[in-house]
């Protein structure tokens, strides 16, 4: 069954297993922002973005969420980036293969920190409760996406990160070292927090129709088909990046043929990932990646869907049962 969330209830996610990278120098936010969709320059302390990391043909290997943290002399110094599990293994790669470590130090701090999500309207004030300065928290909600700042939990020293990861939902990361997780997660607890799964996430992930790379895009997505504009992960005034020729060909000169898409699936059937959908016609035209119960327990999912198909339209797709099936296409994903 899924979380119920009431005005009162925060739900806590570990979500630690995230690759966590640290790049440190005076070319660090030079040689990043060559390899990612949107701008790490333009970041001051306290900022962050949304990105993905492309191959040259522009299609995704990574989406990264990238986080900038100024020294003592308020200029950025070290740039923080995490992506999932399954993104994560190829950006790692693309790290080794592209950043010279002379020039931009960069470190997997996955081991030596954690990632704990807090999501709920009774967030912030939970962690008020627990020490956290009001000011600072009200500046980190009140701040754009992915806005980040230094608190203290449980006498634990936490990046507290505005994720606007399942949409415009409260939801509130806290990077911790990981000597420090267990102490937080059990006050977070004891002040009312519930522990959920990732099973859940999973779910909430798809009710907003947010994609993760590995079950809805792939290295065979480009940035356009996976929504990445409309998510703010691409800037179109920055300097030269790995992948831009498509991305930019794509944007000012033509369109992708198809994109993924929030679909309802009114017959109370789950489809397997993959599975092809028909249209009308009996042609092609898309293929399902995600599929969840949403709030009201109707299945709902992710689909990756060509653009010549319009919102309400219906889809079908033949069911191991020997019935055939609807989909009926709703929209694109919740944005910030």
């Amino acid at each position: 069954m899924p979380d119920t969330l009431t005005t009162n209830t925060v739900l806590l996610f570990d979500r630690s297993a995230r690759l966590r990278m640290q790049f440190t120098g005076p070319k660090a936010a030079e040689s990043l922002t060559g390899l990612v969709t949107n701008d790490v320059l333009s970041l001051r302390g306290g900022d962050g973005i949304y990105a993905c990391a492309l191959t040259q043909k522009g299609r995704i290997i990574a989406d990264v969420r990238i986080f900038a943290i100024a020294g003592d002399d308020g200029t950025v110094q070290t740039l923080l980036v995490d992506a999932n599990v399954a993104g994560g293994v190829g950006f790692a790669t693309m790290i080794r293969k592209y950043v010279n470590p002379r020039t931009a130090t960069y470190a997997d701090l996955s081991a030596s920190s954690s990632c704990l999500t807090l999501l709920g309207e009774n967030a912030l004030h939970l962690l008020t409760s627990l020490g956290a300065a009001a000011e600072v928290v009200a500046a980190v909600q009140t701040g754009r996406a992915f806005t980040h700042a230094v608190v203290t939990i449980a006498g634990v020293s936490a990046r507290l990160i505005r994720a606007p990861d399942l949409g415009s939902v409260e939801l509130f990361d806290l990077i911790v070292d990981a000597s420090g997780r267990e102490a937080v997660q059990r006050a977070l607890v004891d002040a009312g927090a519930l522990l959920s799964t990732d099973g859940e996430w999973h779910r909430r992930r798809v009710v907003a129709a947010r994609p993760e790379w590995g079950f809805d895009m792939d290295e065979g997505t480009l940035a356009q088909e996976a929504n990445m504009d409309a998510l703010h992960a691409i800037s179109y005034k920055k300097g030269c990046y790995t992948g831009q020729e498509t991305v930019a060909r794509v944007h000012f000169r033509g369109h992708v043929n198809r994109t993924l898409r929030r679909v309802s699936l009114p017959d109370g059937v789950v489809p397997a990932h993959g599975t092809l959908l028909l249209n009308a016609e009996g042609s092609a035209a898309g293929d399902v990646r995600s599929a969840a119960l949403d709030d009201g327990g109707e299945i709902v999912g992710i689909a990756m869907v060509r653009r010549e198909v319009g919102d309400l339209d219906t889809l079908r797709w033949a069911g191991e049962d020997g019935l055939t099936h609807a989909v009926i296409v709703i929209g694109g994903p919740d944005e910030d």
